[in-house]
């Protein structure tokens, strides 16, 4: 019998409350707005909204920000043990997302933050409410659309498992067990990501049989089509592919649009073929990806801009060195309001660029492809074994977290 086993045969032998955590609450409570302009580099710790999806884990004990609390109007704070949610969000699934404070300052919590103070043990609650069940009821009722909300009264109806005190700090020193050791494996993949990064930079110079060349000169450029050409009722369910902002900033391509024969045709110039780079170049720019082998036949968007290499380029060497270089100085060059664009085309085509023989090219993607699927590839290496850890943590989070229900 294990030792989780053991305390619940002792403590609660017939089952475990489920409680709402409206029931749990000794006070519930919404934050009061900070804006980004009032984060200051000193100050009382505070954390804003979207901290929690960002930053904060299961637990934390020091905040990020700090603001100046006489410039706070109404000040909400919260303390040690508090649980923070943040019930604005962009998706349904992660909406309400929580945390728990276990530092000992007292912050303040920022506008769409539900602060939840009770006297459980606050990492269990924390746990409890990242199950997929307690996230099940987080999202049960929100609306998809862009912004995501939910409410105190939603928060209270939320019902997790509540055991005895002495069971749930024993199921914390487990989960806390887990998350620490994906703790130390993400912390050596991030140090390997910067090594990677400062190697990359190094081969990429290293070549001493390469010439300055331009981007015009090693690539055709194709800007994607002006908004007009491109309109929302030229779309159809099946047909040619849009290409979008998102294949090239994730190289995942899932396609949401299509477009007739016809407006294929007629927007031909367009048009991108195995082997093409497509760079997104407005709001997040310089990110870039290589058109798949199977990719379908299809057409770019007008945030896209489409490369092809000439002869003796490589397309993965480009890849690698716009990666490395060109996206900052492409951000470098941008322009824009709340928005930024790409500068014209006709200033990316005057970026220098080192270019060696095709031999010297390959020999460098070689190298680099090995880092790189060290540092990414999901299928191999560091990042398998932290999707592995993840997941079967997260099995086993749920497992010691769901109780046989105490009978009324």
């Amino acid at each position: 019998m294990s030792r989780p086993e053991g305390l619940i045969q002792e403590f609660c032998p017939d089952g475990v409350e489920y409680k709402k955590l409206g029931e749990i609450a000794t006070d519930i409570y919404r934050g009061s707005g900070i804006k980004r302009e009032q984060v200051t580099p000193a100050g009382m710790p505070c954390v804003r909204y979207g901290e929690i999806y960002t930053t904060y884990g299961i637990w934390f004990d020091e905040c990020v920000s700090q603001t100046d609390a006489t410039a706070i109007s109404n000040p909400k704070y919260f303390e040690h043990g508090d649980i923070l949610f943040a019930i604005t969000g962009e998706s349904v699934e992660d909406i309400a997302k929580s945390t728990a404070y276990v530092g000992y300052e007292r912050c303040l919590a920022g506008g769409d933050i539900v602060v939840l103070k009770h006297t459980q043990n606050p990492k269990y609650l924390s746990y409890a409410l990242a199950t997929a069940n307690a996230r099940k009821q987080k999202s049960s009722g929100r609306v998809k659309s862009k912004v995501v909300h939910s409410s105190v009264p939603a928060i209270k109806d939320i019902v997790i498992p509540v055991p005895p005190l002495p069971v749930q700090s024993e199921i914390v020193k487990i989960l806390d067990n887990f998350t620490e050791l994906t703790a130390e494996l993400t912390a050596e993949l991030t140090a390997r990501k910067k090594q990677y990064e400062y190697y990359r930079s190094v081969i990429l110079r290293s070549s001493s049989t390469a010439i300055e060349k331009t981007l015009g000169e090693i690539c055709d450029f194709v800007r994607g089509p002006f908004g007009g050409s491109l309109k929302k009722e030229n779309f159809t369910k099946e047909g040619y592919a849009v290409y979008e902002q998102q294949h090239a900033i994730y190289g995942d391509f899932k396609f949401r649009y299509f477009v007739s024969k016809t407006k294929y045709d007629e927007m031909r110039r367009f048009s991108v073929k195995p082997g093409d780079l497509i760079m997104s170049c407005s709001g997040t720019m310089g990110r870039i990806a290589i058109i798949p082998d199977d990719a379908p036949n299809g057409i770019i968007n007008q945030a896209l801009l489409k490369l092809t290499p000439k002869a003796e380029v490589s397309n993965k060497y480009l890849k690698y060195y716009f990666e490395d270089t060109i996206a900052a100085q492409m951000n470098f060059e941008a322009r824009g309001g709340a928005i930024k664009n790409v500068a014209s085309v006709a200033v990316l085509k005057d970026i220098k660029i080192q270019m060696p023989p095709l031999t010297e090219q390959n020999r460098i993607v070689t190298i680099l492809d090995y880092f790189h699927n060290l540092c990414n590839d999901l299928a191999s290496g560091l990042p398998a074994e932290i999707e592995a850890r993840q997941k079967q943590y997260e099995y086993y989070r749920d497992k010691l977290l769901s109780f046989k229900e105490l009978a009324e």
